[in-house]
């Protein structure tokens, strides 16, 4: 019999202008919104759930959310948020989460927080590895605390709008030209992330593409359905310094303008070595796009394709979904150890150097540009920051299971294989692995991708073997949940 409940609510959470833009090696300040960002959060249920009340205050101009009188009276409840941010940090997100378990009595092992990594998106903390010389600390951290209310404050009316709900999914196929394998074999033997456009030392990508669009559909009786999507690509199709969700934000706008009374919410899936340019442009791929300082196509015209092509995947096969009872849901983590990729002391000295002349803007100094550029400081970052270790660290990834449908969140950016073989590593309807979540730690390569080289296996802090080490944790998660 089903028993599934399933509330929504969504809220604007723009900056101000001129606070740092996250998501490259090189400073940037909000000029302009784009288009703008919000979280959004589904409540899910099978039991009864209390909504706290709220309190004016006057120091914040903000109806904020209070502490349930019972601590824990909403263990019936699972918080599944998304927001249009690029990366919360391990202890950063566990702060937010921390805080709406607190303002909601959703117990923290319930709450799975995602960020779909829009590289147009505001720093959230001045405590990261991209910050740079000129950032205004108090505007970062003002901007960080009004998002933990949004999301407190979403996340309580997301409870208060649980309504009976039926849920169906379907997978779709996405469209050629939306998404690329972005590492590539060269002629001469190297490895590169993101090669020049046409580039004749250019053989062929590294690995496959995972084109499955997971599609979860919720009638809710009475209210707006909601449509859940699924999909590993990154969004950095801007390059710009405005404030905008990217693709992801144009998909849902499109979707919803197409599709009046479902709104969209989107996971982002496996995406570490999955970008938006075509290496090989044929046709009109130029379209209405620009070549970035990391030879990528990026531009406002690109962004808006790649999110209507998507949201067309979405409409062709909505309708469609098939339709299961849900009696039970459930959360859990499942922790793993995983050994970090700790420098040989010989190469800190040159690590140091390039680090110290990137940070001092003469870039021009270090003999590297484009994304080679990029690559060489953001090894060098990641060496300086493991110089004395430690050699391994416990991590947690995540899990939510919807009925036959499961979710596996990874705090961080996992390759497209390793999405793939999470798919086969359990035993669901439908498994959608879910990058960013909990947390941001970085890359995580396949093995092969440590002896291939680019920037993903060189800036990661994860040693070779860590693919193994996840797919095996996501099969013991999926076991128990």
């Amino acid at each position: 019999m089903n028993k599934l409940k399933v509330g929504f609510d969504r809220k604007n959470i723009d900056p101000p202008l001129g606070i740092p833009v996250l998501g490259y090696y090189k400073p940037r300040f909000a000029s302009a919104i784009l288009s703008s960002l919000y979280v959004n959060v589904l409540a899910l249920s099978t039991g009864e759930a209390a909504v706290p009340a709220t309190k004016w205050n006057p120091d914040t101009g903000e109806y904020e959310p209070q502490a349930c009188a019972d601590a824990g009276s909403n263990e019936n409840v699972i918080l599944m948020l998304s927001i249009d941010c690029c990366e919360f940090k391990t202890t950063e997100s566990l702060e937010y989460r921390e805080y709406i378990s607190e303002k909601t009595g959703v117990p923290l092992k319930n709450i799975f927080l995602h960020t779909t990594h829009t590289h147009t998106g505001p720093f959230t903390t001045a405590d990261t590895e991209l910050a740079f010389e000129g950032m205004d600390e108090d505007m970062i951290s003002e901007y960080s605390h009004f998002i933990k209310v949004r999301m407190a404050d979403a996340s309580n009316a997301a409870i208060k709008d649980l309504k009976p709900t039926k849920m169906g999914f379907i997978i779709g196929q996405a469209p050629e030209r939306v998404a690329y394998i972005r590492r590539y074999k060269m002629k001469d033997g190297s490895t590169w992330t993101c090669p020049p456009i046409n580039d004749p030392n250019i053989d062929h990508a590294i690995g496959a593409l995972d084109q499955r669009v997971n599609v979860i559909r919720f009638e809710r009786e009475g209210a707006d359905s909601i449509a859940l999507v699924n999909y590993g690509l990154h969004p950095d199709c801007l390059n710009l310094d405005e404030i905008s969700a990217d693709w992801p934000g144009y998909m849902a706008d499109t979707f919803e303008a197409a599709y009046p009374g479902v709104k969209v919410i989107y996971f982002n899936g496996c995406q570490g070595d999955v970008g938006s340019t075509h290496v090989w442009p044929e046709g009109g791929d130029m379209n209405d796009t620009l070549i970035s300082f990391d030879n990528e196509m990026k531009s406002p015209g690109m962004a808006k394709f790649v999110g209507r092509a998507l949201a067309g995947t979405i409409l062709q096969v909505y309708d469609k979904a098939e339709f299961v009872d849900v009696e039970d849901i459930n959360a859990i983590t499942q922790a793993i150890e995983i050994p970090l990729q700790v420098p040989d002391p010989k190469d800190i000295p040159l690590a140091r150097k390039y680090k110290e002349l990137h940070d001092a803007g003469r870039d021009a100094e270090i003999p590297y540009t484009a994304m080679e550029l990029t690559t060489v400081v953001a090894e060098a970052t990641r060496m300086l920051n493991l110089e004395h270790g430690p050699e391994s660290f416990n991590m947690n990834i995540s899990g939510v299971r919807l009925g036959p449908v499961v979710f596996v969140g990874v705090p961080g950016e996992p390759f497209t294989d390793i999405g793939r073989r999470i798919k086969l590593a359990g035993d669901f309807r439908l498994i959608m692995p879910v990058c960013l979540t909990n947390g941001a730690e970085g890359y995580f390569p396949t093995t092969d991708a440590y002896s291939e080289g680019g920037y993903e296996a060189r800036s990661s802090i994860f040693r070779a073997g860590i693919a193994e080490r996840l797919v095996e944790g996501a099969g013991k998660l999926m076991a128990k949940i």
